[in-house]
């Protein structure tokens, strides 16, 4: 009984996003407003990026900066799947649904690969610290993406075109919801407490027994495995899978959006994910100098507030502080 109510608990967020995420979505399609609904989903990709690299970077105290490497994998992993299940039906769905579910499982692949991807590169690399370990993932983001663009299976520089339009808010409301209880349910478990017991100083941790390599080892599949469901929805947004999607820049917008909203803070990734897509979008005519605005950005927002918006403060963290302080008022 208590396995029930805990996995009603658990799907109880999803069951309640699901309604609200459709019709929103119905909402903005009836009224055309195609242009925003665009922006809305490729916010959601963003949000599972920066919540998914806070993992290392914010719970773990690493760095890294090669998270658009993994989110290839996850993307070309799911663009072949769906491009070779063209025109397939599940025996006893409609067409609809069939297409669906297939999508479903290429996503889940793209996640599998991404995350046997972060396994591969974290056990010869995270006995790295530092500065070290910064750049060998960003070899490794260069690494993947020079191999995708001199392999004619996945199109080389061309990329994959002519994927089917999978992608809608809901699919992208889903994912990022799903990664960010999966880093809350995750800063509460044991395994969180040893993330962010090595952040704070990885050599008394280990000294206290904690397998630092093994721990940093699982948060880098976490991640990666999450950035390749980021990858896999944004290429059937846009319908194109090529690497100019999965530079180097790429990987340091999601950096900023970590080291804005605050290394650690879940809460503080997600705002920081809105702010900068919805600031683009708003800013588009300089689309050319976006770089130099990110790097202005984090030039003030390191002289005002080093640790971020939030620092490693959540949102659910006030909560309870202000229903105390509404008691102590009505108590007065």
């Amino acid at each position: 009984m208590e396995q029930v109510k805990l996995a009603l608990r658990s799907a109880l967020p999803f069951l309640i996003a699901l309604p609200v995420l459709w019709g929103v979505s119905e909402v903005l399609r009836y009224y055309e407003f195609t242009s925003f609904q665009y922006i809305l989903m490729m916010a959601f990709i963003d949000v599972i990026l920066a919540v998914s690299l806070n993992v290392i970077n914010g719970f773990t105290g690493q760095f890294s900066i090669g998270h658009a490497g993994f989110m290839a994998i996850g993307a070309y992993t799911a663009a072949k799947i769906t491009l070779a299940a063209r025109g397939l039906e599940i025996i006893g769905l409609p067409p609809g649904i069939s297409d669906q579910v297939i999508f479903l499982l290429a996503l889940l692949a793209g996640m599998c690969t991404a995350s046997i991807a972060g396994f591969l590169v974290g056990m010869p690399s995270l006995r790295l610290r530092g500065d070290y370990l910064a750049i060998v993932t960003l070899g490794f983001n260069e690494i993947i993406r020079v191999v995708i663009e001199n392999t004619s299976f996945l199109g080389q520089a061309t990329g994959l075109s002519g994927l089917p339009r999978r992608t809608t808010l809901v699919w992208v409301g889903m994912g990022a919801m799903a990664t960010i209880l999966m880093a809350r349910r995750l800063v509460g478990s044991t395994h969180g407490r040893a993330l962010l017991a090595i952040r704070e100083d990885e050599v008394a941790a280990e000294a206290m027994g904690v397998n630092t390599t093994g721990y940093k080892v699982r948060a880098f599949v976490i991640s990666a495995a999450f950035a390749g469901l980021a990858g896999g929805l944004l290429v059937h947004l846009i319908q194109l899978c090529t690497p100019r999607s999965f530079t180097f820049v790429k990987s340091i917008e999601v950096v900023v959006m970590v080291v804005l909203g605050g290394m650690g803070s879940i809460t503080g990734s997600v705002i920081a994910a809105f702010v900068l897509r919805f600031g683009v979008e708003a800013l588009r005519e300089a689309q050319q100098y976006r770089m130099v605005l990110y790097s202005m950005l984090l030039i003030v927002l390191m002289l005002t507030r080093p640790t971020g918006l939030f620092g490693t403060r959540e949102i659910w963290d006030w909560l309870p502080r202000l229903r105390r302080n509404r008691a102590e008022g009505g108590a007065r």
